[in-house]
């Protein structure tokens, strides 16, 4: 599940849309809730939904509350901001997977040289390598604008990435079959395309299909609202607030039972999926 610790990011990226909501940090309280709840009904928790986590001044204290829960963590951030102390928080036990979305970096500072951003990426990735062997990174690259291929423009970041760690990258991906390449241990080069955030001022785009929402996850935004999905940015979805009620109750009322049912059926029952353009990706 999603558990949106902040809305704030540090940078605005062209493929990420601006958050319209009351920027917003989640407090300690509204989140050791939220885990002591969701610590039964899943296996990790992803610490974003929008936002970058790495921003929350109180991300060792949520990092200790999920230790205390035995929540394991997945962690997504485009890694401007990693430091010593940082470095230090994602090497902690409890962290699972820790993804770096390196295509962030060209997106918002063009062709300003990336050196000193990659190189504390990978000293962190060395220092995980020797002392946490057992967690996944990936370096991500979802900015392709066609399912086959690597992406020019991501040429000058894969040349650093596989001179970094000794690595020869000559394959075209396709990533409609296969979005990941190890490069060795638990490091991976992760692809995907872009795709257009949903929007409800956006055309419809049909009412037949299916989505993962609500089954495989569900998000809590940064002041608590539940909504079915991780791209419900805005939350147009609003199926209650860990606030007034519980998480359990959220997830079993009318709303969030008939939005399940239809994606069960086929059927797109809300109008912000109804605009979805990432839901034609499990057709």
């Amino acid at each position: 599940m999603n558990i949106e610790i902040s809305n704030i990011c540090n940078l605005q990226c062209s493929f990420c849309p601006p958050v319209e909501r009351e920027k917003k940090m989640m407090s300690l309280e509204v989140f050791e809730s939220v885990i002591a709840q969701v610590a039964p009904l899943t296996d990790q928790v992803t610490l974003h939904l929008m936002g970058d986590p790495l921003v929350h001044p109180k991300l060792a204290e949520f990092l200790d509350i999920c230790t205390n829960h035995k929540v394991p963590v997945f962690l997504v951030t485009n890694g401007v901001l990693m430091n010593q102390a940082k470095e230090d928080l994602l090497l902690r036990p409890i962290l699972r997977q820790v993804n770096f979305s390196l295509h962030s970096f060209h997106d918002n500072y063009g062709d300003k040289d990336p050196t000193i951003y990659l190189s504390k990426i990978f000293k962190y990735t060395r220092r995980a390598m020797e002392e946490r062997p057992d967690l996944y990174i990936n370096y991500r690259l979802w900015n392709l604008d066609a399912p086959l291929g690597t992406g020019q423009h991501n040429r000058s970041m894969l040349d650093r990435v596989c001179s970094e760690f000794n690595f020869t990258f000559n394959q075209e991906i396709d990533v409609r079959r296969n979005k990941s390449v190890r490069i060795q241990n638990r490091l991976h080069l992760h692809f995907d395309t872009e795709f257009t955030w949903p929007s409800v001022d956006l055309p419809i785009l049909g009412t037949r299909g299916t989505c993962y929402g609500l089954s495989s996850h569900f998000g809590v935004l940064a002041d608590g609202t539940v909504v079915p999905c991780c791209l419900d940015k805005e939350g147009k979805i609003p199926l209650g607030n860990v606030k007034d009620e519980s998480i359990v109750s959220i997830l079993g009322s009318d709303r969030s039972v008939k939005i399940l049912k239809g994606f069960k059926d086929g059927k797109l029952i809300e109008n912000l999926c109804q605009r979805c353009q990432y839901i034609t990706r499990f057709n």
